[in-house]
């Protein structure tokens, strides 16, 4: 069985996320966290990635958090009344493995791993609740449907993600990002980030282990029509745990498919509070206006980057 949205072996993409704060009075200070460069880890290979700021920071930092993300902290301590964050990376993506010759083992085994598993930690944190998500019996009443006896889990979960896209719609005035998991539920309406934050309180309630994935999502032209530059858009979508030899596979309940080659990953965590791209506070400041574009161009695969020092791994 394949059912990405692209079964491409692999394809590697130039992605540009810029972001323009712009703000009525003068801000005196400003402390940020950004979490938009993709690192090297499961089916990406990030290749190159570069982050410049405007006005030049006083001071930045640089870690990997908890969930294998890279994060740069910094701070602007001079008088500014805009900021631009400007990240351009160069990424490879490979298909998930789903074919018909990997093994898709029962979802019952899955409510538990092997004592020996020494992920074991990292997976079976994703079975409860976080900030966002609280696992309760309404999402498991109706995730149940789904996930019948003995069903093998790429079709239970991919049945989960199809369902939801079919009963909630897709409404960008329905919800805002401080929208509760159950509200969106209540709603049956959203974006990306409420369909993805249902699921995994869905799959969460079944006893699955299930996280939250931000990243980028290539979309294609009408026929006859050019690419628009900035078009493409920040996305979020659902990894359940399935196996030792799958391992976390890819879901996408906006769109209702497997992850493809499509879909770029670039930061997971719990829910989207682990994942948001950018946060921060200021001093000053007024009222402000954001502007934020996304570039996802495919690139030719005979065009060579160096490997950029500091890729670390994501899970």
């Amino acid at each position: 069985m394949n059912e990405n949205a692209n079964d491409d072996a692999q394809i590697r993409y130039r992605v540009r996320h810029l972001t323009e704060y712009r703000y009525s009075n003068n801000v005196a200070v400003c402390q940020n966290q950004v979490r938009m460069q993709p690192v090297t880890g499961g089916n990406v290979t990030c290749e190159r990635t570069d982050l410049s700021i405007a006005p030049e920071p006083t001071s930045r930092d640089e870690h990997i958090d908890y969930f294998g993300n890279r994060v740069i902290t910094f701070s602007i301590e001079a008088i500014h009344k805009s900021l631009t964050v400007d990240v351009e990376s160069i990424v490879a993506v490979s298909a998930q493995m789903t074919t018909e010759t990997q093994p898709s083992p029962e979802w019952e085994t899955l409510l538990a791993t092997s004592p020996d598993d020494l992920r074991r930690p990292m997976i079976d944190e994703h079975r409860f609740g976080s900030p966002r998500i609280t696992p309760s019996e309404p999402f498991a009443k109706y995730a149940v449907g789904s996930f019948t006896p003995r069903r093998n889990i790429i079709d239970a979960a991919l049945d989960l993600t199809r369902r939801i896209n079919a009963d909630f719609k897709y409404d960008t005035t329905a919800t805002t990002v401080a929208t509760t998991t159950k509200e969106a539920f209540t709603l049956r309406a959203g974006v990306c980030q409420d369909f993805a934050h249902v699921e995994i309180a869905c799959l969460r309630a079944m006893g699955l282990a299930a996280r939250y994935v931000s990243g980028y999502l290539r979309t294609l032209p009408p026929p006859g029509k050019e690419r628009l530059i900035g078009a493409d858009e920040s996305h979020a979508w659902v990894e359940v745990y399935a196996g030792e030899t799958i391992g976390w596979l890819g879901l996408d309940p906006t769109n209702a498919c497997l992850v493809g080659t499509d879909h770029i990953p670039v930061c997971i965590g719990r829910d989207y509070d682990d994942v948001s791209p950018m946060r921060g506070v200021v001093l000053g400041g007024g009222t402000n206006t954001l502007k934020v574009s996304v570039d996802v161009e495919p690139i030719e695969p005979r065009e060579r980057t160096s490997q950029a020092s500091g890729s670390n791994g994501a899970g």
